[in-house]
């Protein structure tokens, strides 16, 4: 395994992680009865830029296999 692609496996992680929690806080949130309506949307707005971050590596490191 290359640095670059340890890199991109760490990086990943850590988005997965945020992802992760952003998901738990989003739960939280649309819960609770006093619910902050501009926070969660952009909680959401995050959490899709996270998974879009994630799509990117994760296509960076499984190559397209045309057989």
């Amino acid at each position: 395994m290359s640095e670059d692609e340890a890199a991109l496996r760490a990086r990943l992680a850590q988005l997965r992680i945020e992802h992760r929690d952003l998901d738990a806080a989003i739960d939280r949130l649309v819960h609770d009865p006093a619910m902050d309506q501009l926070r969660l949307t952009r909680l959401k707005k995050r959490r899709l830029l996270l998974k879009d971050m994630i799509r990117r590596i994760e296509d960076r490191l499984i190559p397209d296999d045309i057989a």
